[in-house]
C-alpha cells in the first residue's frame, strides 16, 4: 500500500528546475509590433485599446487595487471564464524569442554556477549533505530570479499590459469563479485523483518498472530527511521557488501567449504538454501531463497565478514531506520509489 501511494506521488512531482548540469548529488520559459516596440508608428495603436478595458502594469505580485483582478476577456466578459482567451499584446516573434531566452537562461545559468564553484573554493565532494540543499536552494533561487526578469523585461515593453496578465493576487480567496484558494483546492483534489487513475490505467499494460535513477527526485534522496536544514531547504525549493517560476514560464507567459493564436482548451493541452517534456522523464509523462492540465485549467478559470502556484507548490512539497516521514519512520524510501 505505501508503495503504490508513493508511486501516485512521486511520479509526477514536478522538480523541472534542478538541472542535470548543476547536479550535486550523483544518482545510485501592448503593441501589435512584436519585439519592434521601439517604433513611435505604434503609440497610436497601444492607445486606442485603453479605452476598452483597465490595465495595469506587469509587476511581480498585483495588488489588485484596479479591479481586484476582475477584467474583460477577449470575446466579452464571463463569470466563468475557462474558455475565454486572454487579450495577448505581443506577436509571435516576441514569444518564441522569450521562450528560448528562458531555455537558454536556465541552462548557462547552471553552467555558470557550475564553473563558479571552484573558484569560490567550494568542493562539492567534501560538502555536508546540510551544505548541498543550502547550494540547491540558492541555485535554484539565482535561476528563478534570471528567468523571471527575462520574462518580466519582456513584458515592461508591452506595458500598460491587461490586468489578467502575469496577475498575482491574494484577494478574495473565496470567490467561487476566482478564488485562489477555492480552485487551489479543487485543483489539487482534481490533481490527486487525475493521477491516481493515470497510475492504475499505466499498471494495467505496462509489466516493466521504469528506470528512475535520472529521476530529479531521485537525485534528491540523500537529502531527504537528513536534517531540519535539508528539509527546509527543499520544501522551499519545491514548494516556492519551483512552482513559482514554472507557473510563471508555462502558465502566465506561454499558455497565456497560445491563446492569441488557438482557443483557450487547445493552449492548455499544448501548454501541459510542454510542461511534462521539460522534466525530461518520458516514463512519467502521463501524469505530468495530468497535473499540467489541471494547473492549466485552474488558471484560465482565475485568471490568477497564485492558484497554480498554491496546487503545485502542496503537491511538491507535500511529496518531500511524506518520503521525509516515511523515512524517519525507517521505510527504505529509494527501495518504495523504485518498486513504484
Amino acid at each position: 500500500m505505501v508503495s503504490q501511494i508513493i508511486s501516485c506521488l512521486s511520479k509526477s512531482s514536478s522538480l523541472l528546475c534542478i538541472s542535470d548540469s548543476r547536479r550535486l548529488i550523483p544518482p545510485k520559459t501592448y503593441n501589435r509590433g512584436g519585439l519592434n516596440r521601439f517604433s513611435p508608428k505604434f503609440a497610436n495603436r497601444r492607445l486606442s485599446t485603453v479605452t476598452r478595458r483597465k490595465w495595469r502594469s506587469a509587476s511581480i505580485f498585483n495588488s489588485g487595487k484596479e479591479s481586484g483582478g476582475e477584467g474583460k476577456l477577449q470575446g466579452g466578459s464571463s463569470e466563468w471564464a475557462i474558455l475565454e482567451r486572454w487579450e495577448v499584446p505581443w506577436e509571435w516573434q516576441t514569444a518564441s524569442l522569450t521562450s528560448l531566452a528562458c531555455v537558454l537562461s536556465f541552462v548557462l545559468t547552471g553552467l555558470a554556477e557550475m564553473a563558479a564553484l571552484p573558484y569560490l573554493g567550494v568542493d562539492v565532494e567534501k560538502l555536508s549533505l546540510d551544505q548541498k540543499a543550502e547550494i540547491l536552494f540558492l541555485d535554484q533561487g539565482i535561476t528563478t530570479a534570471v528567468i523571471l526578469a527575462v520574462i518580466f523585461t519582456v513584458a515592461k515593453t508591452f506595458e500598460p499590459l491587461p490586468d489578467d496578465i502575469l496577475r498575482y493576487d491574494l484577494k478574495q480567496p473565496f470567490n467561487l469563479q476566482k478564488g485562489w484558494l477555492v480552485w487551489g483546492g479543487i485543483g489539487l483534489v482534481g490533481a490527486v485523483g487525475g493521477i491516481a487513475l493515470t497510475g492504475v490505467a499505466l499498471s494495467l499494460f505496462s509489466t516493466e518498472t521504469p528506470e528512475r535513477e535520472v529521476d530529479s527526485l531521485m537525485q534528491l534522496l540523500p537529502l531527504i530527511g537528513t536534517s531540519n536544514i535539508s528539509t527546509l531547504s527543499l520544501v522551499g525549493i519545491t514548494g516556492i521557488l519551483a512552482p513559482l517560476l514554472e507557473e510563471t514560464v508555462f502558465r502566465g507567459f506561454f499558455m497565456v501567449s497560445l491563446t492569441k493564436w488557438v482557443p483557450t482548451p487547445l493552449a492548455i493541452i499544448i501548454s501541459s504538454a510542454a510542461f511534462a517534456l521539460a522534466h525530461l522523464t518520458p516514463g512519467e509523462f502521463p501524469q505530468l501531463f495530468i497535473l499540467g492540465s489541471v494547473l492549466g485549467l485552474t488558471y484560465a478559470q482565475t485568471r490568477n497565478l497564485i492558484t497554480p502556484m498554491v496546487i503545485h507548490g502542496l503537491w511538491n512539497s507535500g511529496v518531500i514531506l511524506l518520503l521525509t516521514f516515511l523515512q524517519v519512520q525507517g521505510y527504505d524510501i529509494k527501495e518504495l520509489l523504485q518498486g513504484s
